[in-house]
């Protein structure tokens, strides 16, 4: 059962962001450490990727573990309460996740999606965004920021 009274909980609800959170602001702050230039929430693109390297042709998601579902943390579970409706939306969270990445690739871009609960060791998220995006092709990343 719900503690809060429907009012509270949409007040809740309505203050979720979908831009500038927490997590993506730390991957931005970390990019922006390497020295990576990027755009951001690319309108043109199916699913608003929330970073963008166009001439690169990246894509970068970072996404919440509960609303899109982490498959491997513990955040992806199903509320107690109401459950038939959280299925249905976090399944069309999921699913709307990955047929904007397949229309994304069909563009030409590499897709890198972030989790959530990546963002909490940042060291670690570092010298994973540098070896992926130079796996990507990136170019113009500091190494003398990045731990080898």
């Amino acid at each position: 059962m719900d503690h809060l009274n429907p009012e509270r909980r949409s007040d809740n609800m309505r203050r979720i962001r979908a831009q500038d959170t927490k997590p993506e602001m730390t991957v931005r702050r970390i990019l922006f450490g390497l020295g990576l230039r990027y755009r951001l929430h690319a309108r043109e693109l199916p699913g608003i990727p929330d970073i963008v390297f166009r001439k690169e042709k990246i894509a970068i998601f970072v996404h919440g573990c509960f609303w899109h579902q982490h498959p491997v943390c513990g955040a992806a579970k199903y509320p107690k309460s109401n459950v038939e409706y959280w299925q249905g939306k976090l399944r069309r969270n999921v699913l709307r996740d990955h047929e904007h990445q397949l229309k994304i690739e069909e563009m030409g871009f590499r897709v890198l999606t972030i989790w959530e609960c990546q963002t909490r060791d940042q060291d670690k998220l570092k010298v994973d965004l540098a070896r992926e995006l130079r796996a990507f092709g990136k170019t113009g990343i500091s190494s003398r920021d990045v731990p080898k």
